[in-house]
């Protein structure tokens, strides 16, 4: 096809991802003149709903943020108030937060890799279709997102919005015996996430690559998934406290999701890519061969191989859930005393689609005075742009509508939470 006329392509809504975004490309002349992803889904105001309430209910508010990810918003604004606060929730309630956070990483990667992503490498229009010729992918990884759900129901008490979490640990911790019975199911998962990643491994991948600046949690003593510092490999290295000082949101006119970017207005990406390229060396043992089987290196800069990263951690979530399984005996309390105070907290996670941030300042009382999160996916929208920009320059060739799917598998590479992005939309009103 000729790069000398105009190309228009226009995606009104994407499917395959969580939320409702939209897609504009306008190529001519052979070079990429408008591209817009599009984020039109109404903004929902958390943080305005936040003021005014008691430090305690925020984790139940921003719970509902999510229906797929909520413990990445639950443990965000708990850690939060807790820095507020002055305490530390240590030892095995410790470990029951990072086994929970196990059971959303492994339900929330299956979701995404196998029914939402997997389809496009295959040329199907949705799971459906997979089901009808591969049935036993699709009920193996049924299964293992089940063993997900599974965790949140024991630990958190349900498997969508968890009611057992609180600031300060829990309201109630789960039975020694319940625990110990996820260890039989969690051996099984680990050898279900692994043939995944195998069956996943013999997809062809486009040829596109880029020199990201991945950003993360690093922790010193385990793969990072809800503590640890933050860092890149631009030789970033810092407490979640300076957050703030390092990223920064713009509003951009065709989203209703701010952008985030470095303060020098550069976009980063977040999510497993980023993890696995910083946190490489804290693989677990089975995790780290399935990488090395699937011929991805300590770094993998190819956004459509993240969907191998991804069964790479779900395999890794199954190995430390076993893991704190095994050893895990019920704490005499489930929480630690909370006085209220007033205070500034910051907390953030490792959603499975990247770093979540919150921060919040209290009064006195421990009402909350203003709430602000960056869920990952308004992080990652500069990048997402920047990715499609690249790799539609590198397929002009393509027709319009084979161009329109490699857009969409770009931009599901990122699995955009879009829903989770929209509640930021800071309003201006100038009367004159």
């Amino acid at each position: 096809m000729s790069n000398a006329k105009t190309r228009t392509i226009k995606v009104d809504a994407l499917a395959r991802v969580e939320g409702e975004g939209a897609l504009d490309l306008r190529i001519r002349d052979g070079v990429v003149t408008e591209l817009k992803f599009r984020i039109y889904e109404p903004p929902r105001f958390f943080e305005a709903f936040l003021r005014g309430r008691m430090y305690s209910e925020a984790p139940d508010i921003t719970a509902r943020i999510c229906g797929i990810c909520p413990i990445a918003y639950m443990l965000g604004a708990s850690q939060a108030m807790e820095q507020a606060l002055g305490v530390a929730v240590t030892g095995t309630l410790r470990d029951l937060r990072r086994l929970i956070y196990c059971g959303e990483w492994i339900e929330s990667h299956v979701l995404h890799a196998a029914m939402l992503h997997a389809p496009d490498f295959l040329g199907m229009q949705d799971a459906f279709e997979l089901a009808k010729v591969h049935p036993e992918v699709v009920n193996s990884a049924l299964e293992l997102k089940k063993l997900g759900n599974h965790i949140l129901e024991v630990v958190g008490g349900r498997a969508i919005h968890p009611v057992n979490l609180k600031v300060g640990g829990f309201y109630r911790a789960p039975a020694t015996a319940k625990v110990r019975a996820l260890i039989a199911p969690l051996r099984r998962g680990i050898t279900q996430g692994a043939e995944l990643g195998r069956l996943f491994g013999s997809f062809s991948f486009p040829d596109y690559e880029d020199d990201y600046t991945f950003v993360c949690l690093k922790h010193p003593d385990e793969y990072a998934i809800h503590e640890g510092r933050v860092v890149s490999n631009r030789r970033l290295d810092i407490p979640i406290d300076d957050y703030l000082v390092h990223f920064q949101e713009d509003h951009i006119r065709h989203s209703t999701a701010l952008h985030g970017t470095t303060r020098k207005g550069e976009p980063y990406m977040v999510g497993p890519l980023a993890r696995y390229a910083m946190n490489y060396e804290q693989l677990t043992p089975i995790a780290r061969a399935l990488a090395s089987e699937l011929g991805l290196g300590p770094v993998v800069r190819n956004p459509f191989k993240s969907i191998l990263v991804r069964m790479v951690e779900t395999v890794l979530a199954c190995e430390e859930a076993l893991r704190l399984a095994e050893s895990y005996t019920e704490p005499a309390a489930g929480a630690v005393a909370i006085t209220p105070r007033a205070g500034v907290g910051h907390g953030l996670t490792e959603a499975p689609r990247g770093i979540c941030y919150h921060r919040y300042r209290l009064d006195d009382e421990g009402r909350i005075l203003d709430a602000r999160i960056m869920p990952p996916t308004s992080q990652n929208q500069p990048q997402i742009e920047a990715d499609l920009r690249g790799v539609v320059q590198a397929n002009l060739n393509l027709s319009n509508d084979e161009l329109q799917w490699r857009c969409e598998q770009t931009i599901r590479n990122y699995d955009p939470c879009i829903s989770c992005s929209t509640h930021f939309l800071k309003l201006n009103v100038v009367r004159e």
